[in-house]
């Protein structure tokens, strides 16, 4: 059978800057790709070309006959005053559906997708809910094959939970545009990285996320290898042109008909393999108090709905925070809490003194009108990053920007580049506290990684909110999940966040308000009646030993730093094995006190 959509030796380029160059790309029955790329190289403008709605410069697109197609697109527009209900009546209208056939379908697909009441107006909805719409809207069409362009970036984990499970069961085949690791990992039979830096413009091979690394390392290595024995090559044959080779001959004329073309080979490749990074380090201040904000019995209402009650959580310095919860739980409230930005309906906060808090805010605000110089350097022609002056054009280029780009409007970005931008201005900065509502949106995995690695090196505390499982997993010390109706429990992470949901919801039980602490105060008496007495002792010491053992990994990560050991190979093998060592010990800790917590229920 034909492929569902055959892509062969396309093109595009928006002016004078060229996209991607002669890509093939099929669609096969059955076929779940997901598509990666960096930040600007064309991976929502391919899923337009397949999709039908771009043309592609140059190249053919085929379709199979009588296939049918949905698209949904990063951001989702709905028309104002259109209900959930006349959306995806008006999909199943255009889809031509069997009347017969509408009612069980709208029925299935609607309620799988958590949907209960349908006459909401669709542009009110959430981020998440409406990206949820727009996937449902696409699927009672009946699709041989769905596009999907970045459709993680709105919805909470809950919703992307559903999302993975209905990709793992579905019949059509899809193409999913995602940075999201642990979602390519669940869902992807395939995968395919459209860039400059492969010979036909995208890799592509069979397997997940983790099965494609492996592929994509071998392929590297073998052309590093390459691209060393062209240089060797190219520099044998420059010595032999210049001993003075004559090309009177034919075959003198042949080698160096050859030299050039092995020239223009390795220009080639030095031009596709030169690759740059996003350069990512925040600042901390050198604050030594421990305890930056206490939350005591902190409750949260809004339009007479309880999002969270007796809350009570200690954010220590150095401590890493993934803050989770369904979309509408209250994370941006709790966030905009411990700013200061608003008061809690009731209960108290206690700040250390001039505590400095720097703030990521999801929403990207910045004056459309301005340009990318005034943005990044709005005080002149440079920036004090770490006390150190820093000319605007190498700020920029840190984070990527070229020259040509600084008196752009910054309207004119991408999601990816406008949150480069924020990541600039906060690094500018110091900080005791980090809150992070949302940074990996848009962001290509390049930058992620970087971001994740200057995340896990800034010495101060951080409260971060991210729909990506595999930063939460590999940045936060411990996860605090709110879930909407009242309750705030903290874990040791993700994972055991999950298996309570999943636990709570097997069991059918109604959420309480409990009100966790995160690096917790000892709870009443009336608390631990159901602790041994051992366990009872060893739960009152708990607290100080976690302090003590996240002084101790801040001690052995600021051994790493230490240029004597860095510079030794023994040392810094042997500091490494007590900094895992530390961090094993800690984590323990945290699992243990979860465990107890758990019996005081």
């Amino acid at each position: 059978m034909p492929p569902i959509i055959n892509a062969q030796g396309i093109s595009k380029a928006f002016g004078a800057s060229p996209l991607f160059q002669n890509v093939s790309f099929t669609v096969s029955e059955g076929d779940r790709i997901g598509l990666i790329g960096p930040n600007g190289s064309g991976k929502s403008t391919l899923l337009r070309i397949l999709a039908g709605d771009v043309d592609a410069d140059s190249g053919e697109v085929s379709k199979r006959k009588r296939s049918r197609l949905s698209y949904v697109e990063q951001e989702s527009k709905f028309h104002s005053g259109q209900t959930v209900r006349a959306v995806i009546e008006t999909a199943l209208e255009k889809a031509a559906v069997a009347t017969a056939e509408r009612g069980t379908r709208f029925a299935e697909t609607l309620g799988r997708a958590g949907f209960e009441d349908l006459e909401s107006e669709a542009t009110t909805l959430s981020g998440g809910w409406q990206k949820r719409l727009a996937i449902v809207e696409a699927l009672v069409q009946g699709p041989d094959i769905l596009l999907l362009d970045e459709p993680t970036n709105h919805l909470d984990l809950a919703g992307i939970e559903w999302l993975e499970e209905l990709l793992e069961q579905a019949a059509f085949a899809c193409v999913v545009v995602s940075h999201d690791r642990y979602f390519l990992e669940n869902v992807a039979t395939e995968m395919a990285e459209l860039s400059r830096v492969y010979p036909d413009g995208v890799l592509r091979a069979r397997g997940n996320y983790s099965e494609f690394l492996e592929k994509k390392e071998a392929f590297l290595h073998a052309q590093s290898k390459r691209h060393e024995a062209l240089e060797n090559l190219v520099h044998n044959e420059i010595e032999w042109l210049r001993r003075g080779a004559k090309a009177r001959t034919r075959k003198s004329k042949a080698r160096i008909s050859k030299a050039n073309e092995l020239m223009g080979d390795l220009a080639d490749l030095n031009a596709r393999t030169r690759t740059a990074t996003a350069q990512i380090d925040f600042s901390a201040t050198d604050r030594k108090t421990k305890r930056l904000i206490e939350l005591h019995s902190i409750a949260y209402e809004v339009e007479g709905r309880t999002l969270f009650e007796g809350l009570n959580f200690i954010l220590t310095a150095g401590a890493k925070v993934g803050l989770v919860g369904p979309n509408a739980s209250g994370k941006t409230t709790l966030l905009r809490l411990l700013r200061g930005e608003i008061t809690p309906t009731s209960g108290d906060i206690r700040r250390a003194e001039w505590l400095r808090i720097v703030y990521f805010d999801q929403s990207r605000q910045l004056d459309p009108k301005m340009t990318l110089r005034r943005a990044l350097a709005p005080d002149g022609d440079s920036v004090v990053y770490q006390d150190r002056v820093i000319h605007v054009a190498s700020w920029a280029a840190k984070f990527l920007f070229t020259g040509e780009q600084l008196n752009q409007p910054v309207d004119r970005l991408s999601g990816g580049e406008r949150a480069r931008v924020l990541i600039a201005q906060l690094m500018l900065q110091p900080a005791d506290i980090l809150l992070l509502d949302e940074p990996t949106n848009d962001l290509d995995i390049p930058t992620l990684e970087i971001l994740e690695e200057s995340l896990l090196e800034f010495r101060g505390s951080i409260v971060l909110v991210t729909h990506d499982r595999y930063m939460l997993d590999r940045v936060s010390t411990v996860v605090l999940g709110l879930d909407g109706k009242g309750s705030a429990e903290s874990f040791a992470d993700y994972s055991q966040w999950e298996s309570w949901q999943a636990d709570r919801k097997r069991k059918g039980k109604p959420n309480a308000g409990l009100g966790r602490n995160a690096v917790g105060e000892i709870p009443a008496a009336s608390a631990r009646k159901k602790l041994s007495y051992m366990e009872a002792r060893e739960y009152a010491a708990i607290e100080p030993r976690i302090a003590e053992a996240e002084q101790l990994l801040r001690a052995k990560r600021t051994q790493l730093e230490d240029p004597a050991i860095a510079s030794d190979g023994p040392r810094l093998m042997a500091a490494h094995a007590e900094l895992e060592a530390a961090q094993k010990e800690r984590d323990a800790l945290y699992a243990r006190w979860v465990e107890l917590e758990d019996k005081t229920n």
